[in-house]
């Protein structure tokens, strides 16, 4: 019985493991960078930052590819875990990663180019504060591109609710709560389309929500998978 058991509870640790490191690097590049570089409300304040952190801007890049490409393994890695639980909806969960992925790369394209107008590496005629205006564009397409993506990023957690709760070897209340959670990033994700003014508003009322996936992680990394005995799963 160990032989059969081990291999899923690998799998399941090791997508905790790297579900860890995806978390880690979301909360670099969503939180940790934009409160050392980021102004609210004030474009020449941001463009004096990511010009005196131009290092810590670069490396807010380099995270956000990788840490796209980190989550096309986890992807990976969890259809290999439930694809056995329901073929359809593990395919599902795959296709709203994947669909994202070509999004993320353009959009730090938008903040390469940002950084290379404030540095005056092109549009040299310009003057400066037609640079600044340029470059605040720029970041400011990739603010509501991040808005447009957090629908996918609630869309993608629905089959995985679905999975963790039939799967028998997760405990059902994480399936529920990934449900609500992705039901809090398209709350917020429309709010801040339809009524900016009111999304602050909403994703504080949407955080305990938010860790939905922090306890599928933590649950993945410490505990594994524990699948049913097989008299036990056949109904």
């Amino acid at each position: 019985m160990e032989t059969n058991v081990s291999p899923l509870k690998k799998t399941a640790r090791f997508a905790g493991l790297l579900y860890l490191i995806w978390i880690i690097t979301g909360v670099y590049g969503m939180f940790y960078v934009p409160s050392k570089i980021m102004v609210r409300g004030n474009a020449v304040a941001t463009a004096n930052n990511i010009l005196a952190h131009e290092f810590l801007f670069r490396t807010s890049i380099i995270n956000d590819l990788f840490s796209n490409i980190i989550w096309v393994f986890l992807v990976l890695v969890l259809y290999r875990l439930f694809k056995q639980v329901n073929e359809r909806q593990v395919k599902l969960l795959v296709a709203f990663v994947i669909v994202q992925i070509p999004t993320v790369f353009i959009m730090e394209a938008f903040n390469i180019t940002s950084l290379m107008i404030l540095k005056g590496e092109i549009l040299k005629t310009f003057e400066l504060t037609q640079r600044q205006d340029l470059a605040m564009l720029f970041l400011k397409i990739n603010d509501y591109g991040v808005l447009t993506l957090e629908i996918f990023w609630g869309l993608w957690l629905f089959p995985l609710a679905i999975l963790v709760y039939r799967s028998r070897f997760l405990p059902r209340f994480l399936g529920v709560w990934l449900t609500i959670n992705g039901f809090a990033c398209l709350a917020m994700s429309l709010t801040g389309l339809l009524v900016p003014q009111y999304h602050d508003m909403v994703y504080r009322i949407a955080v305990p929500a938010l860790f939905g996936e922090m306890a599928l992680m933590l649950w993945l990394l410490i505990m594994g998978a524990k699948p049913q005995p097989l008299t036990a799963a056949a109904p």
